[in-house]
């Protein structure tokens, strides 16, 4: 705690350079990342497959597979530029400042009195600023669903669905965020220097709730879960997690098709009582076996422990976080930077505080990655060691197929995006004999897209 006090006493100089030090930040991570975009866009250029996949992938999906990659570090880069054009404006011309002051006029005007203090006005700003980047975003999202993805076959979208998600997606923010900002600043302003023990308190205990709540009220707004049928992958999954004592409460066939081909399957909910989802788009393209063995990988997550650690981890995250923000709430110089004066509002502070945070947030990330591959290389085994090695490198191979998923990288470029271990090397861990050209013609037609990030426990 006497660390935590002098480092707050040192970093509060007068005419420290907070705005330049973190636009310097924002400006080095775009640099960075475009190095490591153009490494990768070299892997891009290749004109054959990595020799492990030369018998399971065709010529004609090679190229297109990195024709998709090509397409998708172009708009990456851009869409990174547009961001950093963003963040710079926003700070350059203070908005954060105008936006407060904006939302303290709103509340004066047409709020009762009760309702016109630091937490109402933190709401109303927040409310308003997320309003403001997803108008800005909306041109990078539209381009990216109606343009980039459906050149290449992916999009399933409506732009009446797009529309529909959009308005939930608001309604679901306008709900949530209003009492959790509150909290969040309440604890702040009530619970001294020694906050960050009640926030990360509290925010774990949201974890939970969001963790009950989440397959019962905000996913079926998006996606109908239907009981898998009765029949063979039925019988074998429940068998499976019988064998293995995983607590399986359901098993559900989530519509993923009407958005996108991407191929997944994943399980959520409380360690006592958890549901398995598998994405209509990979029962109609793999074999019962080869779902089962997916399933035998993710089953692997829960076996060894993989969840828990990463929950555990996050924890730890989360209050190295919050024990941080507590140098930076009261630093005068900080807020003065940014146009606020002798106002202090927390929710500033807090925002300012994640920009600074981010170069040591990249290097929690690298780390983290680092981690989950050899999470995914220890699942692999698993399934492997349940006597479904065969079954699970075609299911791989297949989804990479599928998906147009990138066939090689560049170490680098991996070590520091990529969560999961790249196909070639997955395969040589399963002991993948490419005797046999397991890529149907069927698989090629119809597979297409790459496995999006859906912070959930997923192939």
């Amino acid at each position: 705690m006497d660390f935590l006090q002098r480092l707050a006493r040192f970093l509060d100089r007068p005419l420290f350079p907070w705005k330049n030090l973190i636009i310097g930040f924002s400006v080095a991570q775009y640099a960075f990342e475009t190095y490591l975009g153009y490494r990768q866009f070299r892997i891009f250029q290749r004109p054959k497959p990595p020799k492990v996949l030369e018998q399971e992938v065709s010529q004609e999906v090679f190229d297109k597979s990195q024709a998709y990659g090509r397409a998708k570090a172009w708009f990456s880069g851009a869409s990174s530029l547009y961001g950093l054009v963003q963040t710079i404006t926003i700070y350059h011309f203070d908005v954060f400042p105008k936006l407060w002051s904006l939302a303290g006029s709103f509340l004066l005007r047409f709020a009762p009195a009760r309702f016109t203090g630091e937490i109402s006005q933190s709401i109303v700003f927040v409310l308003g600023f997320c309003l403001l980047q997803q108008i800005l975003s909306l041109p990078v999202s539209i381009y990216g669903t109606f343009v980039l993805e459906e050149k290449f076959g992916f999009n399933k979208q409506t732009p009446k669905l797009f529309v529909t998600d959009l308005i939930k997606t608001d309604l679901l923010v306008g709900v949530l965020l209003p009492p959790v900002l509150a909290g969040f600043l309440g604890i702040v302003k009530k619970t001294g220097d020694r906050f960050f023990y009640f926030l990360w308190l509290f925010f774990a205990g949201l974890q939970v709730f969001m963790i009950t709540i989440y397959p019962i009220v905000i996913l079926p707004l998006f996606n109908k879960l239907s009981p898998l049928e009765e029949g063979k992958l039925k019988t074998d999954v429940e068998e499976l997690a019988k064998k293995l004592k995983f607590p399986l409460h359901e098993l559900y066939v989530i519509d993923g098709s009407k958005r996108s081909a991407h191929s997944n399957a994943y399980f959520f909910g409380l360690p006592w009582k958890k549901h398995v989802v598998i994405y209509d788009t990979l029962i109609d393209h793999t074999e019962t076996e080869e779902v089962v063995a997916v399933l035998g990988h993710e089953l692997g997550h829960w076996s060894l422990g993989h969840t828990t650690k990463l929950f555990a981890i996050g924890q730890a995250h989360l209050f190295y976080i919050f024990s941080l923000f507590s140098v930076f709430v009261h630093n005068n110089s900080l807020y003065s930077a940014f146009g606020f004066g002798n106002q202090h509002p927390i929710i500033i502070g807090f925002l300012l505080f994640s920009d600074i945070l981010g170069p040591m947030d990249n290097v929690v990330k690298l780390l983290m990655n680092i981690l989950s591959r050899r999470f995914e290389f220890q699942a692999d085994a698993f399934a492997k060691n349940l006597g479904y090695s065969k079954e699970l490198a075609r299911a791989l191979i297949k989804l990479q197929i599928q998906n147009l998923s990138t066939m090689d990288a560049d170490w680098v470029f991996a070590s520091y995006h990529f969560s999961h271990p790249i196909l070639t090397e997955r395969l040589k861990a399963l002991d993948w004999q490419p005797t046999e050209k397991v890529a149907t013609e069927k698989a090629e037609k119809d597979g297409k897209g790459e496995a999006k990030a859906t912070g959930r426990d997923e192939l």
